[in-house]
């Protein structure tokens, strides 16, 4: 039987909220959640501690909704709640280009409506609300000045942090307002699943379009990890007496802006924006070119913050930040392997250094029983749909200088090498086109330390490509200009070309220097020398192999006796239109193997 809750988070399935439930509970507090949008929400929030390795049996979950009175609850879940004493409100509006009205309902009646219900508990020992180190202590304005002059997201914050305290401290209400910096990922993981503000302009900065930055040489804003900020709200009710009390919530040792944006371009690989522009001017330039959302210019400023009273609680309670550049290095690592949250590729990925070459990786390095390499001008991605069907573990990576992978010096062949050097399996090397070159030389270099290979699609046994296609300079241009839709004709002909694979593509060949780079692997690739030297190394090959090609992109020099799969209806990217016969093939491949 669940023990009654004696804490309330509100929001819980927001970013905050989830991380608030998940340290509450690890702490062993008995927890109510509420959730807005029925049984599935709540359903979401349970998957989400589970992947998170955090029991949920001390967790009550309710349907509310804020904006009405009361928390909209039913009957049997304000009774459920009559054992709380601690009242958290994470819930909040976070979205810049709101209307005045969306705005308030949230931020404005919604927190009222929470200090409302907080104030008819008969155990309250303190209503925590979450504000932003912008807001807190504003004064109340006149209504039409404060939305004009900060936008409707800011003006409805500060707003409603002024009426919870003044309503506070009327109704004799517990209180302690926390007021967080930009809140980036967790220290370790780098999760943060929040993709606006700074989040954005690392986004810009990785795809190449941030040529300056708004504001000055000390421009600060400063940043707190969702993981310490969590561990702190817990302590609140714990430390803070009184009748009112407030916290600036930040790591003071945040690098002003320019230097933080610089530490990441350098930890990317990317060259960092050297000019810095007077928020005035860039407030008047047009936003298609600025990329800034003119909220947001409120946010950059040189002002510092008291967190005196924030560092005594997290002394009284033993905590403190974690280090704070380490931090913004691994929630930009996040960033870009989540896609700056716009898809969720299939196995979770991370940059780790494969020799002296920053990679982007995916699955497991240790004892992968398939290790498959992508060919152009695709990225790892392009496996999404093969993956979950393989029987067995698999490892992925972007080639070095290509997809999200930082340009290199090594040979793709060393580059490989380093990449299985922590392997304790024999696995079964597939690549696709381009890939089936360093693969080959890695099983002649390694041929004990590899189970076998399928080459898919391998080009040097192939039609060579159309010749503007084997030129550089007219190569990169093409590449970096296509649209998903005019690379998902030229890879799949007429099949469908809603694949998030291209998408993917397209985003980083419009990175500087990726599209310039694909179009050197092509060159390279098709010179005769390389092709008849593979179709040597195919011939001669000291582990089994077995080739895989599609109906239409059919095999035109002689495969040397070597078995050959045929995918029907598939052209040079099987993997891509048909990923269920090519992960079939594939397993089948190292079942012969092993026979």
């Amino acid at each position: 039987m669940i023990e009654e809750p004696d804490t309330l988070v509100v929001g819980a399935t927001g970013l905050l909220g989830r991380w608030l439930v998940a340290e509450l509970l690890a702490q062993g507090r008995s927890v109510a959640a509420t959730v807005r949008g029925g049984p599935a929400r709540g359903d979401e929030l349970r998957t989400w501690l589970r992947e998170h390795d955090i029991g949920e049996q001390a967790l009550t979950v309710v349907s509310a909704d804020i904006t009405q009175p009361g928390l909209g609850l039913l009957p049997e879940d304000r009774r459920r709640l009559s054992s709380v004493r601690d009242v958290f409100n994470t819930a909040g509006l976070y979205r810049f280009g709101l209307g005045r009205d969306e705005a308030r309902r949230v931020n404005v009646d919604g927190a009222m409506n929470v200090a409302r219900w907080a104030a008819t508990r008969q155990r309250l020992r303190r209503l925590i609300q979450i504000s932003g180190y912008r807001v807190a202590g504003a004064h109340p304005a006149s209504e039409n000045r404060l939305y004009r002059r900060y936008g409707a997201y800011e003006a409805s914050k500060r707003e409603g942090d002024a009426m919870v305290r003044a309503f506070a401290a009327a109704e004799g209400i517990p209180l302690t307002v926390v007021n967080p910096a930009v809140v980036i990922g967790h220290s370790i993981t780098g999760e943060a699943e929040q993709y606006i503000g700074l989040a954005e302009m690392v986004e810009n900065l990785w795809a190449g379009r941030l040529p300056a930055l708004a504001g000055t040489r000390r421009t600060f804003v400063p940043v707190v990890t969702v993981d310490h900020l969590a561990r702190f709200l817990t302590a609140v009710p714990e430390y803070d007496r009184g009748p009112y009390s407030a916290h600036y919530l930040l790591d003071d040792a945040t690098p002003e802006l320019p230097e933080l944006i610089a530490l990441l371009a350098r930890h990317l690989g990317l060259r960092a924006p050297r000019m810095v522009a007077p928020t005035g001017l860039v407030r008047r330039l047009p936003r298609a070119l600025t990329r800034t959302e003119p909220e947001t210019l409120t946010f950059l400023s040189e002002d510092r913050y008291d967190t005196s009273s924030a560092d005594a609680l997290a002394d009284a309670a033993g905590l403190s930040h974690p280090p704070v550049k380490e931090a913004l290095l691994r929630w930009a690592d996040r960033l870009v392997a989540d896609r700056f949250g716009r898809a969720r590729p299939p196995v979770k990925g991370g940059f780790q250094r494969v020799g002296q070459t920053r990679t982007y990786l995916a699955g497991d390095r240790l004892s992968a029983g398939y290790v498959l390499l992508h060919g152009l001008p695709l990225t790892a991605e392009a496996w999404q749909g093969v993956l979950p069907e393989l029987n067995g573990t698999a490892l992925v990576a972007d080639l070095p200088g290509l997809g999200r992978s930082a340009r290199s010096a090594d040979d793709p062949a060393d580059w490989l090498a380093e990449l299985l050097a922590p392997l304790r399996t024999r696995p079964i090397l597939v690549g696709h086109s381009a890939g089936t070159a360093p693969a080959l030389r890695y099983a002649h270099a390694h041929p004990e330390r590899v189970t076998g290979l399928v080459l898919l699609s391998p080009y040097f046994l192939q039609r060579r490509p159309r010749w503007h296609l084997r030129t550089p300079p007219l190569a990169g241009p093409l590449l970096r200009t296509a649209s998903p839709r005019l690379l998902g004709r030229a890879l799949v002909g007429s099949h469908e070309t809603d694949i998030p694979a291209l998408d993917d593509a397209v985003a980083q060949l419009r990175r500087p220097g990726v599209a310039r780079r694909t179009a050197r692997w092509l060159d390279r690739a098709q010179s005769q020398t390389e092709r008849a030297e593979l179709r040597t190394l195919t011939a001669t090959c000291p582990v089994p192999v077995h080739l895989v090609t599609g109906e239409f992109d059919p095999l035109i020099d002689d495969p040397l006796d070597v078995p050959v799969t045929v995918v029907p209806g598939a052209g040079h990217h099987p993997q891509l239109t048909h990923p269920s016969h090519v992960a079939a093939a594939v397993k089948d491949c190292l079942t012969s193997m092993r026979a």
